[in-house]
């Protein structure tokens, strides 16, 4: 999960203050001791360690924040602005006020270059916008293949003149029919190397001079740590960045390329790729971040992604089951798709505010290929036994466990917790009408360990 090293010491050392009733500089000093340690073991650059820790301490021992009633709190607060500042402050956006707007993809081969180029395409989809893709990426062998592949999947327009043309002629002409077509959003996937050199420079800068890009954005992997950001530092020089985007974000337990980018290049990262579907491509908010690692949460993500994903209809449908006990193994099913389309479940409950410091949810884990038996065991039933769990009888429960490739064990321990949601769906429909909450802490959810 990205940032969870950094996450839990920086929330382990904040939380000495948390709660104090006073505070002093002696305090603030050990606890900044231990930031540092945390922000250089995040692979966070020197530098930036070195001015982040000056700037929170000297705000830290500010007299406003000494006498005021909730000191521990007010330094946490502090630590969560500057974080936000060293991320950038706020949202950096795309400029597309261009039609067509024209971005321009660079980076090193590896990096996820064309795969983030197919995402940013599906993210602007979404967006209602019309975006068309260039495939200008003509040395690395089966690259502009795999871009159309990706345009198939998301119904996007992919314009290629094979692998022995000159790229800039590629991109040239590739804005020229995405303008005649009508697209307003051209991306244009470029050719990487292993290592920055003059060569792959000189072409970029020339297809830059040839298209006049509205953004050129710099795709980096997250999980290189301090080489992403000496990477940026170059392409920055060379190539007048407009953006960064990080891929591989949700595997870098660190973040010290995010933390580190944009106070080292002044360039701001624009977007953050958290898995590897291509819907797995999030705009970067530095407020939201800077919650998400000290462990308040980020409700607003969370939010977005449930407007996105989540059939509201559907929705309500399944609340009025619930409440009223009609909730079947079918609608169970509905509720599982709709969650897993929001990402994985480790980050959604990252999400949540106070899951870091809530007694037995920080150590515990999300069994993503748990889940994975439970759905498989689900649909090896029957319609009816779907609607009447209390029909699956041993000889049932032996059919499913041999269908599902799974135990009886397994069967057993899902139908168990199944019942006991119901009857804690009973109980919550009876809170609401004034009655007691009785054994609410029993109920574990069967992806959970």
């Amino acid at each position: 999960m990205a940032f969870e090293g950094l996450s839990e010491r920086l929330q382990s050392a904040l939380k000495k203050l948390r709660g104090k009733g006073k505070v002093n500089e002696a305090d603030v000093k050990a606890v900044m001791r231990e930031v540092r340690l945390a922000l250089l073991e995040a692979d966070v650059n020197f530098k930036v360690v070195k001015e982040f820790v000056s700037r929170v301490s000297e705000r830290a021992v500010g007299q406003e924040v000494l006498t005021s009633l909730t000191p521990g709190q007010q330094v946490i607060k502090v630590v969560n602005e500057e974080l936000t500042q060293l991320m950038g402050g706020t949202q950096a956006k795309l400029s597309l006020d261009s039609k067509p707007s024209v971005i321009m993809m660079v980076g090193l081969q590896g990096a996820g270059k064309t795969t983030t180029s197919g995402k940013l395409a599906h993210h602007l989809q979404k967006q209602h916008k019309r975006p068309f893709l260039v495939a200008g990426d003509v040395y690395r062998p089966a690259a502009i293949r795999q871009l159309e592949v990706l345009g198939e999947s998301i119904e996007i327009p992919v314009f290629s003149l094979g692998d022995k043309e000159d790229p800039v002629k590629i991109a040239e002409q590739g804005v020229a029919q995405a303008k005649e077509e009508g697209h307003d959003v051209v991306i244009v996937d470029t050719a990487g190397r292993l290592h920055v050199d003059e060569t792959m420079m000189d072409e970029l800068k020339a297809i830059r001079e040839r298209v006049q890009p509205d953004e050129v954005l710099l795709v980096v992997d997250a999980m290189t740590g301090q080489d992403a950001v000496n990477v940026a530092e170059n392409f920055n020089r060379e190539m007048n960045l407009t953006g960064v985007v990080l891929t591989k974000l949700d595997g870098d337990t660190r973040g010290g390329a995010a933390l580190s980018v944009k106070s080292v290049t002044n360039c701001p990262v624009k977007f953050a790729g958290m898995g590897e579907k291509v819907d797995a491509l999030e705009p970067f908010h530095p407020e939201r971040m800077a919650s998400r690692i000290l462990g308040m949460g980020d409700v607003l993500t969370l939010i977005e992604k449930a407007q996105a994903n989540v059939d509201q209809e559907k929705a309500r449908e399944l609340e009025r089951k619930m409440r009223t006990q009609e909730f079947t193994f079918d609608d169970f099913l509905t509720q599982l798709e709709q969650v897993k389309n929001m990402g994985s479940l480790d980050e959604l409950l990252g999400m949540m505010p106070g899951t870091g410091q809530m007694k037995g949810l920080k150590n515990m884990q999300v069994d993503e290929k748990q889940l994975g038996k439970v759905e498989a065991i689900v649909r090896s039933m029957t319609r009816e036994e779907k609607q009447s769990p209390d029909i699956i009888n041993a000889s049932r429960r032996k059919r499913l466990a041999a269908g599902s490739g799974t135990t009886v064990q397994d069967v057993n321990r899902l139908i168990k917790q199944f019942m006991d949601m119901k009857k804690m769906m009973k109980q919550f429909s009876s809170m609401t009408k004034g009655k007691k909450k009785k054994g609410m802490g029993r109920f574990k959810f069967p992806f959970m360990q």
